[in-house]
């Protein structure tokens, strides 16, 4: 018959009240040294289920008006984090509702709080009859044990289905100005450009959502699409009416209406990750900015134009150009295949469609350096194009003494100022659509670091609209 031993302690005393042998020994300085005791006190713990807070009792009255109702009492430990719920009050009944559960806050976490809960107490204080912000307040104070009285929901097995939506933004967002949020703390403050992941659109006008790569886990409120492009459209029409109002005494006649820019009310994009598989054409990249970057030097593949010109003797078919005739070149113009055209001493001079099908058809990386206005054309699932945004570097030592810039050239007052105002201009227009921002501070280090980008692009996974891998 072998003695069961409860724990590592008994052990360890039974065997000191005995003659041990080698191995005894070593067994009794193991168990006797800190870190395995702290283990198997831990394991201990765990395995009896010590590790929970120790609450007050329950109370056992219950209010006279509670008796025909099912009555939940709740209690929650949190700390300095919110509760990560919002409540309103029901107008027809009065009643304190529980509006929204915040995606991985602490009545989430805990199961025991669901969106249609009517709240009754809090700690034990009634409060029926305050208003909404009042007992956010208290809420938001507690800390510790929170005791909540609820009525539950009639469906309060019925939780939010999880959404894996990913939403690139499309504006700038703060909740703190946004009088229309239903609670501002609750918001999620993002910029354009930023990567939303959407987890709850049970609301039809307040979605839940977190920042992609931000260590927070908790959801906050994001005005859902169809909310916000209703308060544009509103905002727009308001703004629309004014102008015309002002123009009235000008012009009766003729009265104007929105530009066309204007009546594009996205304000978010769906959005997936994308990785060229092997097999799959190189993605094509696309510089927009103030000035070139010098592409010729970059480890791509740079368009060659096509001409309608007299070649000079220097130089060659399908190094500098490709030479075609003017009746050629105007009836390809006709017919839509150049992606932007211009005409220069009686030259005309263009990128057509074709080149950049030739480039990418050989497995290269076609880099382009286009007008904005052209991105519209590009930005397709046919190109899936990776867009980077050149801006150039301007010290104050520049600005203020005229000196040579990151562009390789001496720069004036004007010069800077119009550099400025390009570059705001293609930012508020085309800044949405920009994947990456490129300073060039010089030559050398804006293309080591365009080839780093154009490494990245086809080794890690980025994110492009889901409608190009959905045909």
């Amino acid at each position: 018959m072998f003695e069961i031993f409860c724990s590592c302690d008994q052990l360890a005393e039974e065997l000191q009240n005995k003659p041990l042998e080698e191995d005894e020994r070593e067994l009794l300085h193991l168990l006797s040294t800190p870190h395995i005791k702290a283990v198997l006190s831990a394991h201990d713990t765990v395995a009896q289920k010590n590790f929970d807070p120790v609450l007050p009792p329950l109370p056992e009255d219950v209010d006279n008006d509670l008796k025909e109702e099912s009555v939940k009492i709740v209690r929650l430990v949190k700390n300095k984090e919110p509760l990560g719920a919002t409540i309103r009050r029901d107008e027809a009944t009065g009643a304190v509702i529980v509006a929204r559960i915040m995606r991985g806050g602490a009545a989430d976490r805990s199961g025991l709080v669901h969106v249609g809960d009517e709240l009754r107490e809090v700690n034990g204080n009634l409060v029926t009859h305050k208003r909404p912000d009042e007992i956010s307040q208290i809420l938001s104070q507690s800390q510790g044990s929170i005791t909540l009285k609820i009525i539950p929901a009639v469906a309060e097995d019925d939780r939010m289905k999880e959404s894996r939506v990913y939403l690139r933004a499309l504006f700038d967002y703060t909740p703190y100005e946004d009088k229309a949020t239903p609670c501002q703390e609750a918001g999620l403050p993002f910029k354009r450009r930023d990567i939303l992941q959407v987890v709850s659109q049970d609301d039809a006008t307040w979605w839940q959502a977190k920042r992609v790569g931000d260590c927070s886990l908790r959801a906050a409120l994001i005005p859902s699409t169809q909310f916000q492009e209703r308060s544009a459209v509103w905002r727009s029409s308001a703004l629309f009416l004014l102008r015309r109002n002002l123009r009235l005494k000008k012009d009766r006649q003729e009265p104007k209406t929105p530009d066309a820019n204007q009546a594009d009310f996205r304000i978010y994009e769906e959005v997936t990750q994308y990785l060229p598989r092997p097999g799959d054409r190189p993605r094509l990249i696309v510089l927009i900015g103030t000035f070139n970057l010098g592409i010729g030097d970059a480890q791509a593949a740079p368009l060659i134009s096509e001409n309608a010109v007299s070649r000079k003797c220097h130089e060659r078919e399908g190094i500098e150009y490709h030479f075609i005739t003017r009746a050629a070149f105007e009836s390809d113009i006709h017919n839509g295949k150049f992606i932007e055209y211009g005409e220069y001493k009686d030259n005309l001079y263009g990128t057509s469609l074709e080149s950049i099908h030739k480039v990418l058809s050989q497995n290269k990386v076609c880099l382009m350096d286009v007008q904005p206005e052209v991105l519209k054309t590009l930005r397709t699932a046919e190109f899936k194009p990776f867009i980077i945004f050149v801006k150039p570097h301007v010290t104050e030592s520049q600005k203020k003494h005229g000196s040579s810039s990151s562009l390789g050239f001496m720069i004036t007052e004007e010069d800077l100022q119009e550099m400025k105002s390009s570059a705001e201009r293609m930012d508020e227009c085309y800044g949405h659509w920009v994947d990456y921002i490129l300073v060039k501070e010089d030559p050398a280090s804006a293309l080591a670091e365009l080839q780093l980008v154009l490494d990245r692009v086809q080794l890690e996974p980025q994110w492009v609209p889901a409608s190009w891998l959905r045909l």
